[in-house]
């Protein structure tokens, strides 16, 4: 009898719900469905393929390619003949690539097209254990050790199907189901294992606590290498028989979004800023009766969400004004951003500011922040419905223990805590501590258990005069105002607090024009510099002296991926910042403080 399993999980629901659509995928013009069934066939004819490809159980494979259903199909295939998927970021680099594929001794890749087999052709002399290279649909590659998605498919004819049932059988509930890599913003990337026993868990416990039902669907369009989108397009919807649509592309994820109206939206803060500040600036237009109700209806859907976020009855008053905003307001704004149906919203992977939540709420789009890591399967500490503070990350989930250490650091137990880092005792033994994983984030608790985040260990600056700075709240700060799209906080052994600022196009344009400079207007001009010195001078409010920003630059480019400033999650990888813009960071250091 098979143990509980994601894979399990996926026959169990094809076999109750043969006919429901399990994904979509757009061609043609049309949302087109797959059903569930389909969907199971699917996966067990890639696990015969594996193992017709001489993939063993206890192996792995690898994955290269934006969301797609064979990106979907071939982790799960794998899983369930006992091997360990490894997802690898699109924007990966052929090195970095290589170091992935290498470090999992892979025998096989999956690809999405021609662009990522380049990346793996360029490096394949130094991968010894890559045998067979797999295309997903459409992509053809002309060399002996590359495989079209069909052709794949056509090796598992040579495998029966109880070899499949028969390795499904023998899992085990803490055996390695996959490999999350992490974005490796200290160095190379490591190797989270994760059991199956912590992806069923994890999966039944999220679905538990939002109330996910098998009616819901969601868009599939953030990196599938992340175990959060593997949560909400992978093992929940297969564990409660949800739909997925899979996103055309990332450029057309606002398009798709308007399209198929998801009831579930997991995004990371870039977005839930970016719906803010289109919003915000389309709300500033307003004027007269128009402004007043619109500033009625934000102030009333803020004040709703608090009271229900914490629990509380609303009352009469307050639900029939929040019903009167939703035909005069928020049924005009939703449909804009695609959210006319969203009602599971969900925030991570990065701090989001509380002003950007707060206006959310007051549009009637309750946005729940969670926390947690790779390690932790994805989420420590969630906002639940009815248990939700604006600003906090929430507390512990269901099952799961979190406590502070002496120094601040968040330490975690429970079913959710990974099995350890793949190769690497040493790293291993640093962050499990008795069962308690070290999270090596600072955080803090309020008196009702809800956790806020301070900063990471490694990330405190520690000023020449010896003070202990977290930069993360001091750039979350300076991110309220729409002009500044990144900030990243200077200061370690410097005299004083400095910040980079990336300046949002977008909304420079905006304010260009509303300011009667045009919506080419540089971010050199005198105006603009004021108002960016203004949100500098709004966030020193908020701190110690010592945390105060006392000078700033404006990056004269945006911090990208490709330059080894991002991580494909799009947090800072400081010390390549640093290096990028040395130039930048002495210039303010240069005739001591302002």
């Amino acid at each position: 009898m098979p143990t509980d399993t994601i894979p399990y999980r996926l026959f169990q629901t094809a076999a109750r719900t043969p006919d429901a659509a399990a994904y979509y995928v757009k061609s043609g013009g049309t949302w087109n469905p797959t059903s569930y069934a389909d969907y199971a066939a699917e996966v067990r004819a890639a696990a015969r393929a594996l193992v017709a490809l001489g993939v063993p159980a206890g192996g792995t494979v690898s994955i290269l390619g934006f969301n797609r259903p064979e990106w979907i199909v071939f982790d799960v295939a794998a899983m369930a003949i006992g091997a360990a998927p490894a997802g690898i970021y699109t924007t990966n680099s052929p090195d970095e690539v290589r170091y992935i594929i290498g470090h999992a001794e892979s025998p096989v890749v999956l690809l999405e097209n021609a662009m990522q087999w380049e990346k793996v052709k360029k490096v394949r002399a130094d991968l010894p254990h890559l045998k067979h290279v797999v295309m997903m649909k459409g992509a053809v590659i002309d060399d002996p050790m590359v495989l079209t998605w069909e052709a794949f498919l056509a090796r598992g004819a040579e495998v029966s199907e109880a070899e499949v049932d028969s390795r499904m059988a023998a899992l085990e509930l803490n055996g390695l189901a996959t490999l999350i890599y992490t974005s490796g913003t200290t160095g190379p990337p490591k190797a989270v294992m994760l059991s199956h026993h912590n992806l069923a868990w994890t999966a039944k416990t999220a679905i538990d606590m939002v109330g996910y039902q098998a009616t819901d669907c969601s868009l599939s369009y953030l990196p599938l290498s992340h175990i959060a989108e593997q949560m909400f397009s992978i093992h929940a919807p297969m564990s409660i028989g949800s739909s997925v649509y899979f996103a055309e592309s990332m450029e057309k994820v606002p398009e798709n979004l308007k399209e198929v109206l998801p009831t579930v939206l997991f995004a990371v803060p870039r977005i839930w800023e970016k719906f803010h500040a289109g919003v915000a600036a389309k709300l500033s237009l307003a004027t007269g009766i128009k402004a007043k109700l619109a500033g009625w209806a934000q102030d009333v859907g803020l004040r709703y969400h608090t009271a229900r976020g914490l629990g509380q009855d609303p009352g009469g008053w307050l639900t029939f004004q929040h019903t009167l905003a939703g035909k005069l307001i928020y049924s005009k704004v939703k449909p804009v951003l695609g959210l006319s149906r969203a009602r599971i919203c969900v925030s991570g992977a990065a701090p989001v500011g509380k002003d950007v939540l707060s206006f959310l709420a007051g549009i009637d789009v309750l946005v729940h922040e969670v926390y947690g890591q790779s390690e932790g399967s994805g989420p420590t500490t969630f906002n639940l419905p009815g248990k939700t503070k604006l600003g906090s990350v929430g507390p512990a989930i269901p099952g799961v223990e979190v406590k502070l250490g002496s120094d601040g650091e968040i330490m975690l137990r429970g079913p959710n805590v990974f099995l350890g880092y793949y190769k690497d005792p040493v790293a291993t033994a640093e962050t499990l501590a008795d069962g308690w994983l070290l999270t090596g984030d600072l955080g803090a608790f309020d008196q009702d258990n809800f956790l806020s985040i301070v900063g990471r260990k490694k990330e405190i600056l520690i000023t020449a005069g010896g003070k202990n700075v977290a930069p993360k709240n001091i750039e979350a700060a300076l991110k309220n105002n729409p002009l500044i799209s990144e900030a990243v906080v200077i200061g370690d052994r410097r005299a004083y607090l400095t910040a980079l600022l990336q300046v949002d196009p977008e909304a420079l344009a905006r304010f260009g024009e509303a300011n009667g400079l045009g919506a080419t207007v540089s971010a050199s001009d005198p105006k603009v510099r004021a108002e960016l010195q203004k949100a500098v001078d709004a966030c020193n409010e908020l701190f110690a002296r010592v945390e105060h920003v006392r000078k700033y630059r404006v990056l004269p480019r945006p911090l990208a991926i490709d330059s080894g400033e991002l991580t494909p999650t799009l947090k800072l990888k400081r010390k390549n910042i640093y290096v990028n813009f040395s130039q930048e960071i002495e210039e303010m250091y240069q005739g001591g403080e302002a």
